[in-house]
């Protein structure tokens, strides 16, 4: 599933922008070997401060398993300032209707193989999609994205192939990169969609994740007493609500090992494991 964090709901997902901010870093830093900037265990660069658009995608559990960031091309952005010896020259691309495309990266250590939803592949088109649609109702009509052979041809592949290319292929580090236009047209969105057999809503619905959110950060914020306080309290209700000597004795298993569990790990006194 997909989310778009941006300047006006930021503040209510600082943990999915951390997630995603990490894995730039294990992707950008670690992987490919980019001369970024990684701090705390997290990648930023000047742009960020812009506040962009995030096209993040999510897993089931909530979990980063992909993203992308949009920018205006009005203002500064990577092809103008950092990449423009690919324009050879050229003016740098300004206009309201073209935003620029950057950081597309999704977590292959996480994501397995294949087409499945939680493959690499799907995700990747899953991306894709969301940030073609993301960008359409938003009144935007092209992409400006720089890219290496490799996503060049993953774009291919994907039946998203670049329409056109700004500037020239030129050497950038270890890899040739190269400036590549796609549109945000529904014809290039069914055409991903029916590639990668995605039908439907890719995006969350966000009220929804804003509460599961909430909850997980209160969580975080809990003692570890209360959570083992309550685990017990929630043993007790499923020993007496048990059916049968075999549960019964399952759940004092569980309640066993939390009392052992909590002696080791704290020097108060903890909760008696008798739940009868």
């Amino acid at each position: 599933m997909i989310i778009v964090i941006d300047a006006l709901n930021k503040q209510d997902f600082p943990a999915i922008l951390d997630d995603m901010f990490r894995l730039r870093a294990r992707v950008f830093g670690d992987r490919l070997g980019w001369e970024v900037e990684i701090k705390n265990g997290q990648e930023k660069d000047k742009f960020d401060a812009l506040d962009p658009a995030y096209v993040i995608g999510l897993d089931d559990d909530g979990h980063v398993v992909s993203c992308v960031r949009a920018l205006q091309t009005t203002g500064p952005h990577m092809l103008s300032d950092v990449f423009s010896s690919i324009l050879h020259g050229e003016p740098p691309l300004r206009s309201a209707t073209v935003w620029e495309s950057t950081r597309f990266c999704v977590d292959t250590q996480r994501l397995g193989r294949g087409t499945a939803p939680n493959s690499v592949s799907y995700a990747t088109c899953e991306l894709m999609i969301g940030s073609l649609e993301y960008a359409r109702r938003s009144g935007i009509k092209d992409i400006v994205t720089v890219i290496d052979p490799v996503m060049d041809r993953v774009l291919k592949r994907s039946d998203n192939a670049p329409y056109g290319y700004v500037g020239k292929t030129t050497p950038m580090g270890k890899v040739p990169a190269m400036a590549a236009l796609l549109d945000c047209s529904q014809e290039r969105i069914d055409r991903v969609r029916n590639f990668a057999g995605i039908q439907g809503e890719v995006f969350a619905d966000e009220a929804r994740l804003r509460e599961t959110q909430r909850v997980r950060f209160d969580a975080a914020k809990m003692p570890a007493s209360s959570i083992r306080d309550n685990l017990f309290e929630y043993l007790r209700e499923q020993f007496h609500a048990a059916g049968s000597d075999e549960e019964r004795n399952a759940v004092e298993r569980l309640a066993a090992q939390l009392h052992a569990s909590a002696a080791l790990t704290t020097s108060s006194p903890v909760m008696d494991n008798r739940i009868h």
